[in-house]
């Protein structure tokens, strides 16, 4: 029994071993050198509140300066997210290392779903366990994405005053990925505010330029739920969002988002033989490590069926006009 123990310890070493020299790609290598990060940048490395985890920072410059370098990209800027981190703390980075800036600001991660009989992958508000690529899963994908064009959408109108209501059209920006990350313009994957009305119906009012050929507009509740939960998105505060979205419109760069799948299989694999991944030289923000016990990653291979097999179980009932408002 003992010689069987020991054995299986040794098989569950080198299934991690594995798992960690997977996670060291060539542009992991390359980007282990990091003797020409300026010290200014240096600074903001590790893995409080605020700063960025060397990992994190080491692929979004290693994908930034490859982009850069064949000129897909020519902003001055570049952007990184960990999504190991809490959603509480401040996980998305701007980084514009020629004009010596560095900021960090909250963002929300995927919620996933809770398909009831076929498949558990929600998230919780705080920590994210869940990521995948599938379409519809809602969940977040790590890897590299390329931002693209943008979009302004009309939400709805919404009441800022007794008096005087506002219109909501918030800009989505469009993510193109590569690799595990291709399919992100067929999930709609992008950035955008993290804004919307619920509780919508349909009012009078003729004059507005987004009226109906009936003459109304929808009206809701704003609804703010920045650092929280999105559908898959990379969301930010409306405030964020104004600051960013200049930025990058008509000026592509790169957005790095970690984990990535072998990232989240290898610290899973090391939390199943009870090995610190930090001792393993795996990262992951360890007060989210503790709140979710393991993360797992779901390949749109396996996930994308259950997800149509619940979508024929459940077909969407037809959609249904909007409510006329009721007078105040």
């Amino acid at each position: 029994m003992r010689l069987r123990s020991l054995l299986l310890n040794i098989a569950n070493m080198f299934g991690l071993l594995i798992g960690v020299i997977a996670v060291a790609t060539p542009r992991s290598f390359a980007a282990a050198q990091m003797s020409d990060v300026p010290a200014w940048l240096r600074a903001h490395i590790g893995e409080g509140e605020g700063q960025i985890a060397q990992p994190v920072l080491e692929r979004a410059r290693a994908l930034y300066l490859e982009k850069a370098g064949r000129g897909v990209v020519r902003n001055s800027c570049y952007f990184a997210m960990d999504a190991t981190r809490p959603a509480d703390s401040h996980r998305f980075y701007i980084i514009c290392e020629a004009a010596g800036v560095f900021r960090a600001i909250s963002a929300g991660h995927g919620s996933g779903r809770d398909l009831s009989g076929i498949g558990d992958f929600a998230n919780g508000r705080r920590c994210a366990r869940n990521f995948s690529n599938a379409l519809d899963s809602e969940l977040t994908a790590g890897g590299d994405y390329v931002t693209g064009e943008t979009k302004d959408s009309f939400k709805g109108y919404y009441r800022v005053s007794a008096k005087q209501d506002a219109v909501l059209v918030r800009t989505f920006v469009q993510f193109e990925g590569e690799g595990e990350t291709a399919n992100a313009r067929q999930r709609a994957i992008g950035g955008h505010a993290a804004e919307l009305l619920a509780g919508l119906c349909m009012r009078k009012s003729p004059g507005s330029p987004y009226a109906d050929r009936d003459g109304n507009v929808p009206v809701g509740k704003l609804v703010d739920y920045a650092g929280g939960r999105s559908d898959g998105c990379t969301s930010w505060s409306a405030s964020d969002a104004r600051q960013i979205i200049p930025m990058i419109k008509g000026n592509p760069t790169t957005v790095y988002i970690y984990p990535e799948s072998h990232d989240i299989d290898a610290v899973a694999r090391a939390v199943a033989t009870r090995l610190s991944p930090a001792r393993a030289g795996l990262y992951w923000n360890a007060s989210c490590l503790r709140d979710i016990g393991s993360p797992k990653f779901w390949p749109r291979q396996t996930l994308e069926p259950l997800i149509a097999q619940y979508k024929r179980d459940h077909p969407a009932p037809a959609p249904r006009p909007l409510p006329i408002c009721r007078e105040p």
